[in-house]
């Protein structure tokens, strides 16, 4: 066993059967947390879109996370919100989401951002890219010594992200990533056979 775990991310379309396919794949394996992750709607469509997804995951007790919107976060009762440096700040966030809510940072290849987040009080903090990614725009590369370094000086979670496949992902959890977050890897194809083969790769299935 391992004590990694899979981080899933949606696609940006969540529409039509992606609910069928979302079930297919938390039912496939262990997974810990799905990222709603969807751009350019206004929050009333983007709460129409969530709120299926929302039970599908509260019934299989996997944490429902919000990307970049504190305020979809809190209209829905999310379990947390995930914030790139650009979508506001972890103090924002918890003191509109309350004590309980989990708070993520994107922290790219930086150190320094990451310890700021940790300090600020994150409860966890995503390094990558590591491995070149479909789903968005590789700017920094993240290094597995970085894994490493955090797994060393920190208690807070870290999150791998960025290209990871059931094939790639075995150095990023030796090094010490406590999760692994997956989008296209598992949506680009047959998603329960993905959600499996992540489980078997990192050693919860």
């Amino acid at each position: 066993m391992t004590d990694c775990q899979l981080y899933l991310i949606s696609p940006l379309d969540v529409s039509g059967p992606f609910p069928d396919r979302l079930a297919r794949a938390l039912d496939a394996a262990p997974v810990a947390a799905f990222q709603f992750r969807v751009k350019g709607l206004d929050e009333h469509e983007a709460a129409r879109l969530a709120e299926p997804l929302q039970a599908i995951c509260s019934a299989r007790d996997v944490a429902f996370i919000v990307n970049d919107s504190i305020s979809l976060a809190k209209r829905l009762g999310a379990d947390g919100v995930h914030l790139g440096q650009g979508d506001g700040v972890v103090a924002d966030a918890r003191e509109r989401l309350g004590r309980e809510a989990q708070i993520g940072v994107t922290c790219h290849a930086s150190r320094d951002l990451a310890m700021e987040a940790g300090e600020a009080g994150a409860d966890y903090v995503a390094f990558g890219a590591f491995f070149p990614s479909t789903t968005k725009q590789t700017e920094h590369v993240a290094e597995l010594e970085t894994l490493r370094w955090w797994q060393r000086i920190m208690e807070l979670p870290c999150v791998a992200i960025g290209g990871i496949t059931p094939e790639n992902c075995a150095p990023l959890v030796e090094a010490g990533a406590d999760f692994i977050a997956v989008s296209h890897s598992v949506w680009g194809g047959d998603e329960a056979a993905a959600v499996k083969a992540f489980g078997k790769a990192i050693g919860l299935a």
